[in-house]
């Protein structure tokens, strides 16, 4: 008698390689710069607003999160019937695939980019379509629109590009939609929104209103310092967010992750001046990288990359005896988040010490 056996693309799923914690040294404070995490802890008065809400934590949350749609339909000026709740902005990503992707369809997206494409693409039983990144890290838009047939429906946009770094421009973007088919549907991946600093970048609440086949994806896992909590949201025209809703996990944002994402959403400013430090450092890491001959892509992100091919382990293993550890990709490089002063200059001492 056989077993039950699933369906045969779940074998197919690659697995999702989560950034290690730091390697516990003696007498050495260990960093952890593999998962773009936030360095900083909470914003004043989001613990105190979780704290009262973890006392109702015998209580289903608000299923409807309309507390937290309210207020992000408040600070991004769009209905609230436009927006979508779920677990992280990866888990948008998923609900995007499975509703509206049929077993075979295809997904465009550039690579390498974000790691969690490829598995839920492959999860829903779709086609992940591939075109590689230009040589400094940014997308090939162009390819992308090449890429496109009649059984494309999803194209990822991933600006800034994890893990490569760069953004793409508002122009780029304008370009890019004027050659996709009007019934595909082009997702604007913005999780590292926050951090970019560049001439012409991409306006996405802007670029939605203009297309009826743009949605946004964005996380409170970044800028925002709640990773633990799993928020995110999505913004897109009214009948692509209610696909969204429909095919979410019921009750699947906690009680204390919508208190938490409104307490932040209501300190926004004292988030951005959080991250204006931190783009002052990775302006600062940067700048020393190339001053030691590294050619790094330019960096859009909470992180820096490292093209490295086969020496990328090594790399990974001598960060982690200066007490960081990174997060490599085999054979292709190293991908190093902005992190405390401390840990973003023991990043900058490896960089002197390791052969380039």
């Amino acid at each position: 008698m056989s077993s039950p056996q699933p369906r045969p693309n779940v074998a197919d799923i690659p697995p999702y390689v989560a950034g290690k914690p730091p390697t516990v040294r003696p007498g050495m404070v260990s960093y952890k710069l593999s998962s773009n995490e936030n360095p900083y802890p909470p914003l004043p008065g989001v613990v105190e607003a979780v704290q009262d809400a973890v006392g109702q934590m015998n209580r289903y949350p608000d299923m409807g999160s309309a507390a937290l749609y309210a207020k992000l339909a408040e600070t991004f000026d769009v209905p609230a019937d436009h927006l979508s709740v779920a677990t992280g902005s990866v888990g948008l990503i998923y609900q995007l695939v499975q509703a509206f992707c049929d077993p075979g369809d295809e997904v465009v997206f550039a690579w390498r980019s974000f790691e969690a494409y490829p598995i839920a693409v492959t999860a829903a039983g779709a086609t992940s379509v591939r075109a590689p990144v230009l040589p400094d890290g940014r997308h090939d838009l162009d390819a992308m629109a090449a890429a496109v047939t009649d059984r494309t429906r999803i194209v990822l946009v991933c600006t800034p590009n994890n893990p490569t770094g760069p953004a793409v421009t508002q122009a780029e973007l304008d370009a890019f939609l004027a050659k996709v088919p009007e019934h595909v549907l082009v997702v604007v991946d913005e999780a590292y929104v926050e951090f970019v600093r560049m001439a012409d970048p991409v306006d996405g609440i802007a670029t939605y209103r203009r297309h009826a086949n743009v949605v946004l994806t964005r996380t409170f896992s970044k800028a925002y310092g709640l990773a633990g909590f799993r928020v995110g949201y999505a913004v897109g025209p009214a009948p692509i967010a209610a696909a969204l809703r429909a095919v979410s996990l019921p009750f699947g944002v906690s009680s204390v992750a919508q208190v938490a994402a409104i307490a932040s959403l209501e300190r926004r400013e004292e988030l951005l001046e959080r991250v204006a430090a931190l783009v002052a450092e990775r302006t600062r890491v940067v700048e020393g990288l190339r001053e030691r001959g590294w050619a790094v892509p330019e960096a859009q992100g909470n992180f820096v990359w490292f093209e490295l091919g086969a020496r990328t382990a090594d790399f990974a293993v001598a960060a982690d005896e200066l007490g960081i550890v990174v997060r490599p990709f085999a054979g292709e490089g190293a991908r190093v988040s902005i992190g405390e002063p401390e840990a973003n200059d023991r990043l900058l001492d490896l960089a002197t010490t390791f052969p380039h």
